[in-house]
C-alpha cells in the first residue's frame, strides 16, 4: 500500500512515492519561486503553483504508482482566493513571509484584537478588500494545503486540515472552528472559509490524478515534520533548520494554559487532529537560520558553498571567544526583538575564516538551545533527546554544536526533510498502512545520534545576546 506524497515548500513543489516500510522514492521537484516586486512584499503564482503539484504528481504516478492514498504538506499561512466558479486565482498568492499589513495589524491591536502579519488573517483582508470591496463575489480562500486540495479534486473540495487553520489567526483559540469576531471583525464573509476537516481521514478524491486515489492526509510542513520524526507522543519534540527554525514539541490532548504566547515565547499549535481528537503542541521560532549560512556565502563572499561551512569550520578547534548572534531579521522566541540585529563580537587580529565560519555555525546552535529551553518551560516537560531535520542538519560541526549546546543527545533524521515522511503517516493511518501514532513512533530510526562532548559558556552567549537585541528600538518597540 504505497502513498503519494505532495511537499509544497516556498520554493519549490516535490511529489514522492512512500512505502510502507516508510522509503521515500519517485521524487519529483519543480521550483515554484516568490517573487518580491516591493519591499516586504512576497507573492507567488497560484497557477503556476497548481500546474507544477499536478506535473510532478502525475510524474511519481507514472514511475511508482498505482497509490492507495495521498497525503499533502505544505508552507503554512500563505494566501491565495480564487474565483469558485472559474477557479482562477484573482490576484497573486501572499505569502507568509509577506509584510505589507503590518500597519493594519497595529491598527488592529490598538482595537484589541492581536494579529501577526505573517498569519493569513490580514493577508486575507487584503486580498478581498482589492478584489471583493463590497464583498458580493463567490470567492474561495484557502492556504497552500487547500488551493492544492482544490486543485487535486478537479474543483470538489474546498478544505482545510487542523493544523493549517489553527496557524490562520481566523481560528478560536480551542481550535473548535472558525472565529466570527475575529470574521466580522476584518470584513470576512464565513461563506469564503473552506470546511475544516481530519489532518488523518478520508477527505475526497483526486480526480485529476489517474486511478483518482483519495486524499487522506494534510499537515503544515512544521506539524508534518513532527510527525515524520516520530514525535507521536507527549514530551517529544523535533527542530527544523531551515531558511530559519522552527521547534515543535508534541504535548497530547490537552491545550497550553496560554491562550497566544507563552511566557517564554512559544505558540500553541494544533499538532494534527485524527478521528475528531486533536493532539496539541507548542512552537518555538528563530527567524535566521540556515540564511545565516547564506549570508557568509552571498553576501560575504567568504564561501562558495554552504556545504563548505563544515569543512571551514572544521579547520579549527574553537572561534577563540568570538560570538556571533544570527538575529539578521530580528530575534524571536524567547524574547521577541524585530528590532534586534545580528552580531559578530570578540574579533582579533588572529580572527580568520575558519572562526568566523565556525562561529555562525555555533551561533545557530546556541539559539537552537534558547528554543529548546524555551519549549521546556512553556510545556512544562523535559525534553530528553532533540530530533532534527533540515537542511542543515546535514552539517556535522553544526549538529555537535548544537548537542553540546543544549547538553543533550541529538538524534538526526534519516531523510534530509521529515515533511514528506510525516504527511505519509497521516494518509497511511487514514488508510490501515499503519495502525495509529504509535505504530508511527516506532517506525524512528536516526540516521546518526551525537551526543555531547563539550560544554559552551551560555552565560556568555548571553551577554552576546544583549548586545544584539533592541538595535533598532523603533523596531524593538513592535510586538504581534
Amino acid at each position: 500500500m504505497s502513498l503519494l506524497v505532495i511537499d509544497v515548500g516556498t520554493s519549490s513543489v516535490r511529489a514522492s512515492i512512500v512505502a510502507p516500510d516508510a522509503t521515500v522514492t519517485h521524487i519529483h521537484r519543480r521550483a515554484v519561486l516568490p517573487s518580491t516586486p516591493a519591499p516586504g512584499f512576497v507573492e507567488l503564482d497560484a497557477s503556476a503553483l497548481a500546474a507544477a503539484v499536478l506535473d510532478v504528481s502525475r510524474a511519481a504516478l507514472a514511475q511508482g504508482g498505482p497509490v492507495d492514498a495521498v497525503g499533502i504538506t505544505n508552507q503554512r499561512s500563505t494566501t491565495i482566493v480564487w474565483d469558485r466558479q472559474t477557479g482562477e486565482p484573482v490576484g497573486p498568492g501572499i505569502g507568509w513571509q509577506d509584510q505589507r499589513t503590518v500597519m493594519m495589524c497595529l491598527a488592529l491591536q490598538a482595537q484589541g484584537l492581536r494579529l501577526s502579519p505573517s498569519s493569513s488573517a490580514t493577508k486575507l483582508a487584503f486580498l478581498l478588500d482589492t478584489a471583493d470591496p463590497d464583498r458580493s463575489r463567490d470567492l474561495c480562500f484557502g492556504t497552500v494545503d487547500t488551493w492544492v486540495t482544490w486543485t487535486l479534486s478537479a474543483g470538489a473540495l474546498h478544505v482545510t486540515d487542523l493544523s493549517n487553520a489553527g496557524v490562520t489567526g481566523l481560528m478560536r483559540l480551542d481550535g473548535a472552528g472558525w472565529d466570527e469576531a475575529v470574521l466580522a471583525t476584518l470584513n470576512i464573509p464565513p461563506g469564503v472559509l473552506p470546511s475544516i476537516v481530519d489532518s488523518s481521514g478520508p477527505v475526497g478524491l483526486a480526480r485529476a490524478l489517474p486511478g483518482t486515489p483519495l486524499i487522506a492526509g494534510i499537515a503544515g510542513d512544521q506539524q508534518a515534520s513532527l510527525i515524520g520524526q516520530g514525535c507521536t507522543r507527549p514530551g517529544l519534540a523535533k527542530m527544523t533548520f531551515g531558511t530559519g527554525g522552527m521547534l515543535d514539541l508534541c504535548l497530547g490532548p490537552d491545550r497550553p494554559a496560554f491562550t497566544e504566547r507563552g511566557p517564554h515565547g512559544t505558540f500553541p499549535i494544533v499538532a494534527w487532529r485524527r478521528r475528531g481528537r486533536v493532539t496539541w503542541g507548542i512552537e518555538a521560532f528563530m527567524l535566521t537560520a540556515g540564511q545565516a549560512v547564506e549570508w557568509l556565502r552571498d553576501d560575504l563572499g567568504i564561501i562558495d558553498d554552504a556545504a563548505d561551512s563544515e569543512a571551514i569550520a572544521a579547520a579549527c578547534d574553537t572561534t577563540g571567544d568570538v560570538w556571533f548572534v544570527p538575529a539578521l531579521l530580528g530575534m524571536a522566541t524567547p524574547a521577541w526583538d524585530f528590532g534586534a540585529r545580528g552580531t559578530l563580537v570578540g574579533l582579533t587580529g588572529g580572527t580568520g575564516r575558519p572562526e568566523v565560519v565556525r562561529a555562525v555555525l555555533e551561533g545557530v546552535a546556541h539559539r537552537g538551545a534558547d528554543l529548546l529551553e524555551a519549549a521546556e518551560a512553556d510545556g512544562a516537560c523535559e525534553i530528553p533527546i532533540l530530533r532534527v531535520d533540515g537542511g542543515m542538519s546535514a552539517n556535522a560541526v553544526f549538529v555537535q554544536a548544537l548537542a553540546d549546546a543544549c547538553q543533550r543527545p541529538v538524534e538526526v533524521s534519516p531523510i534530509l526533510e521529515a515533511t514528506t515522511l510525516g504527511a505519509a503517516f497521516l494518509a497511511g493511518m487514514a488508510v490501515g498502512v499503519w495502525a495509529g501514532e504509535d505504530e508511527v513512533a516506532a517506525t524512528w530510526s536516526p540516521r546518526a545520534t551525537v551526543e555531547p562532548l563539550d560544554e559552551p559558556d551560555r552565560d556568555r552567549w548571553r551577554d552576546a545576546c544583549g548586545r544584539a537585541r533592541a538595535w533598532i528600538p523603533e523596531l524593538s518597540a513592535l510586538d504581534f
